[in-house]
């Protein structure tokens, strides 16, 4: 496997690829090499950031957190589902999200000027939208009141419906996945994802690099989330295995899940030479 082109820019994974969390997402341990490629990028010019399919915190409340543990990336490097979200929310008008998620989801939308309501609140009655995110604490309640407003029309928005991630413990559920999958047998409305694989997000990542999609290499462990965005929209799929995916597990991908490239980790980009 070879990359069809040396990449101009980088989006990287978190869980899994720069990094591996608990389960509970409450700490963080650096996978080695990590450290060394980011520092190698700012001292190239060379344009990444960090996308990772985790909608529990803002980007700002995230990137202290990962600092803290000796990740150097900066907050404007770092973004989320969320990030998104709220612009594909406030690009369709939205009058009233109903978000299934944490305070910390609520948070990252309502910075970027979108309306929300949570279930309970009178406004959710009304809501032309509903948002399901990273949500440990869900209810039945809580699926209850956003399969009324989906079945009354409302948009179906998701965080991730990819339903695991790599942590320390090894492989766990995406509670947002669980979530959708309640919503869509209820009501069999399927959600339209805001973070990977979503067109959207690779769009946006696009965006925030200034560059073309087909100049940007997409890194990451998952064969939905990072590899199928990469091939559906022509940019370059670097695969990892040092999250949840192995190699003998890449190796037997479809083709529209497929990975340019597998390395064992971010620290053979390095050793590649595919930095310039």
């Amino acid at each position: 496997m070879t990359l069809p082109r040396r990449p101009k820019g980088f989006m990287f994974d978190l869980d899994g690829t720069l990094i591996l969390s608990n389960r509970k997402l409450g700490s963080y341990e650096v996978i080695p090499g990590a450290v060394e490629l980011l520092q190698a990028l700012e001292e190239r010019g060379i344009p990444y950031l960090a996308m990772t399919n985790g909608s529990a915190y803002p980007a700002r409340r995230q990137g202290p957190r990962l600092r803290e543990v000796g990740l150097p990336i900066r907050d404007e490097r770092l973004f989320t589902p969320n990030s998104v979200a709220a612009r594909v929310m406030n690009e369709r008008g939205y009058a009233q999200v109903l978000v299934l998620g944490t305070e910390g989801v609520v948070e990252a939308l309502a910075e970027q000027g979108v309306p929300c309501c949570l279930p309970g609140d009178d406004a959710a009655a009304e809501a032309d939208a509903v948002y399901v995110a990273w949500h440990p604490d869900c209810t039945m309640d809580h699926i209850h009141a956003a399969c009324g407003r989906v079945l009354e029309g409302a948009a179906f928005l998701t965080a991730s419906d990819v339903p695991y991630f790599a942590t320390r413990e090894g492989r766990s559920f995406g509670y947002s996945c669980a979530i959708n999958g309640a919503i869509a047998r209820v009501t069999g409305r399927e959600p339209e994802p805001t973070g990977k694989p979503s067109a959207d997000a690779m769009h946006f990542v696009a965006a925030e690099l200034g560059l073309p999609v087909e100049d940007v290499a997409v890194v990451g462990d998952d064969a939905v989330a990072e590899m199928q965005m990469a091939r559906a929209s022509g940019a370059m799929g670097i695969a990892v295995t040092s999250g949840s995916t192995s190699r003998e597990e890449w190796d037997a991908q479809p083709a529209e899940r497929r990975p340019h490239l597998v390395i064992d980790s971010v620290s053979e980009l390095l050793r590649e030479g595919l930095l310039g």
